[in-house]
């Protein structure tokens, strides 16, 4: 009777332990993003878009109108290349990223509200 009960918990730590590598392990296919899911995540963040041309006017004219690039990617892809200017800020793409960095983003973006500041 004991060896059967110790050969029941095994069994059953094998299978909960193989269901959490499964799991955790398994690959998830992400959701394709369209211009429209980009649009709504936007207005909801109260971000405005700006076009290609919008962008590369204010980057002629950075000095004017203080534009400030801000690079999120990681650190060994913004020093593989980056644009001319940009600052380095790695965040992941969560909203639990964006809270635990808030404080730090807040201190890095500075008091001006009306500076234009682009995420890439």
């Amino acid at each position: 009777m004991r060896t059967t009960k110790t050969t029941l918990v095994a069994v059953l730590a094998v299978f909960v332990t193989v269901t959490a590598l499964w799991l955790t392990n398994r690959a998830v296919t992400p959701k394709t993003a369209t211009w429209d899911d980009a649009v709504a995540e936007a207005r909801e963040g109260g971000y405005r878009l700006v076009t290609t041309v919008e962008l590369a006017e204010w980057y002629a004219r950075a000095d004017e109108t203080g534009l400030l690039l801000v690079d999120t990617r990681q650190d060994w892809e913004f020093h593989a290349g980056h644009i001319e200017g940009a600052v380095l800020f790695p965040m992941e793409p969560t909203a639990f990223a964006r809270w635990r960095k808030k404080g730090e983003l807040a201190g890095m973006l500075g008091p001006d509200k009306e500076r234009p500041v682009v995420f890439y």
